[in-house]
């Protein structure tokens, strides 16, 4: 086991259980109690879990909890159309375009200009219904099983599609992002599927509403280094504004309509 297949299963195990031994983890994972105590040291400083005597605890008040897509499509809904017609403005004709999921991602597609010909490819069944009509964009839909709500496709079918595929732009949901844990998010089966878009495209940024910022969910993506930039409706963590920049990343703030 990997590094850091190992370290989520220890993050999922503290999730589901709230708190959980070393010596369970030794038993699940078949490695030694030092390998574990050096998994939750990492974990710990990037606030995915809180070491505690024998073990480790989540971290319920640093933890976001997601609400329902239905809910989501009315948070936030103009601070997700600022930053959509952001990201909307970085496609150029011709290009390959991987959307991710979520409610930022169907916005993003809603603000794709009518005239954009290009290939968009997305796990995303809501992105592929707002794109399917545009007669100028190549749409591929990337198959698996569909999680409910977000109506996402993720598993290893999903992951393998998006192996042999090579854009010149991802644009990314999130669950969170945050300067040290880096980009998370919610569903542990489609973390893979997002580390592997963002191997393969040239350029990747995160689409995160300020709410997102500073905010840790309960499985690790990658560290803000592993992508281009950060979109976002305002900067409002200046932690999170500093480690894009020790990278060489941008932070985009939309403004706006009328400004």
């Amino acid at each position: 086991m990997l590094p850091v297949e190992r370290q989520e299963a220890i993050v999922e195990a503290v999730g589901t259980a709230q708190v959980v031994s070393t010596d369970e983890l030794v038993r699940r994972l078949g490695v030694s109690a030092e390998t574990v105590r050096r998994d939750l040291a990492f974990l710990e400083e990037r606030g995915a879990l809180r070491r505690v005597h024998g073990g480790a605890a989540a971290v319920a008040d640093h933890r976001p909890i997601e609400p329902s897509y239905s809910e989501r499509t009315m948070i936030r809904h103009q601070a997700k159309a600022q930053l959509a017609r952001v990201a909307a403005g970085l496609l150029e004709n011709g290009q390959t375009v991987i959307i991710d999921i979520g409610t930022t991602a169907v916005a993003v597609a809603q603000a794709i200009p009518r005239a954009f010909t290009g290939t968009v490819i997305t796990p995303s069944l809501p992105v592929a219904v707002e794109l399917a009509d545009r007669p100028g964009i190549e749409l591929l839909l990337a198959g698996g099983r569909v999680r409910a709500g977000d109506l996402a496709c993720s598993n290893a079918h999903t992951k393998s599609f998006f192996t042999d595929v090579y854009a010149d732009i991802a644009l990314l949901g999130s669950g969170g992002v945050d300067a040290v844990a880096g980009l998370t998010d919610f569903h542990l089966d489609e973390i893979d599927v997002r580390r592997t878009i963002i191997a393969n495209s040239a350029r990747s940024y995160i689409l995160a509403d300020s709410s997102k910022l500073g905010q840790v969910a309960p499985y690790r993506v990658c560290d803000l280094g592993a992508v281009n930039g950060l979109i976002t409706d305002q900067s409002t963590d200046l932690a999170v504004e500093s480690a894009f920049a020790e990278t060489g990343g941008v932070v985009m703030p939309a403004r706006p309509a009328s400004a």
